[in-house]
């Protein structure tokens, strides 16, 4: 069971209203492996940083998150039909029930962080990876740590021949840290979510979110009956940055932030990677995200998900 590259990019989610917002570079920032990483934060225009849009664009992502397209317009007829609704009424009821289901009944700040990361993965997996979802965790809201258990994301595509399946972690650090441990957190987490992750399928579902035509690999692959399969691992790194920004010209703001990023990836501890199995190092993929008043932002986003 395969699926065309063409048809894998049609199940793709409509990431690009969002993306506007997000400025992103690909290139070696000197961490193992040694290959092209990226660098993502929110967008500047001029010397303004969008981070309204940005926050709003990412909150609007949700509905995707939780219903296929094909599902979201099933039940959206539903509710015109049997319940008396127009349109635009019953659009926004079920925009409602979308962030009702994402998680929200819990306050704790580090479940607000995850569901935070989570959502910003969610997003970029699918722009730098052409990754589609095909089974996330069960949510589970009893407690910060209940949350925690299982790879925030499992996506997937299909080339050479070959299925592939992205394993993604986000960790997203808001106090002041020594970047370097915080990176060495993030890559012992991806690396036991990867020993664990067969474990654990039990906790992953793929009901509502997922598409028709990917139900069967999603089944063969919880069943481990897809074959050949190959997985690479995806460590999205959110944390917040403190260095001043002079903000004099916009490509001079982003030819900044690269420079930060760049010299804290630069002093990395080199006994981070000894753990790292040799045919896993490879297979690793980093995405550093800094944000800068993290706090504030993931107030607004609590606000904004808040039903």
């Amino acid at each position: 069971m395969s699926l065309t590259e063409e048809k894998l990019k049609q199940l793709l989610t409509s990431t690009g209203s969002f993306m506007n917002h997000v400025h992103w570079v690909q290139q070696d920032f000197g961490v193992k492996p040694i290959k092209k990483h990226h660098l993502s934060c929110i967008n500047y225009i001029d010397l303004q940083e969008y981070r309204d849009e940005f926050c709003s664009e990412l909150v609007n992502t949700i509905p995707e998150w939780i219903y296929s397209s094909r599902k979201f317009d099933k039940i959206l007829a539903d509710m015109i039909e049997n319940e008396g609704r127009s349109k635009s009424n019953a659009n926004s009821a079920l925009i409602t029930e979308t962030r009702k289901k994402f998680r929200t009944s819990a306050t704790d700040d580090l479940i607000i962080q995850g569901q935070f990361g989570e959502l910003i993965l969610f997003n970029l997996l699918q722009v730098f990876f052409q990754a589609v979802p095909l089974i996330r965790k069960m949510p589970l809201t009893t407690s910060a740590n209940m949350e925690r258990y299982g790879a925030d994301a499992i996506h997937y595509n299909y080339f050479s021949g070959k299925h592939i399946i992205y394993i993604g972690e986000a960790k997203a650090y808001t106090s002041k840290y020594q970047f370097s441990t915080a990176f060495g957190a993030a890559v012992e987490s991806i690396l036991e979510n990867f020993q664990n992750h067969r474990r654990e399928l039990g906790l992953y579902t793929y009901d509502d979110f997922l598409d028709d035509d990917l139900v069967p690999i999603a089944k063969n692959y919880k069943n481990g009956k897809l074959n050949p399969v190959e997985i690479h691992l995806v460590s999205i790194i959110i944390y917040h940055e403190t260095t001043a920004l002079a903000r004099l010209k916009e490509s001079e703001i982003k030819a900044k932030i690269l420079e930060i990023v760049q010299s804290k990836a630069a002093k990395i501890e080199e006994k981070i990677y000894d753990k790292i199995d040799p045919g896993i190092l490879p297979r690793l993929n980093y995405i550093f995200f800094p944000i800068w008043e993290m706090d504030l932002l993931l107030k607004r986003f609590q606000s904004l998900i808040a039903v």
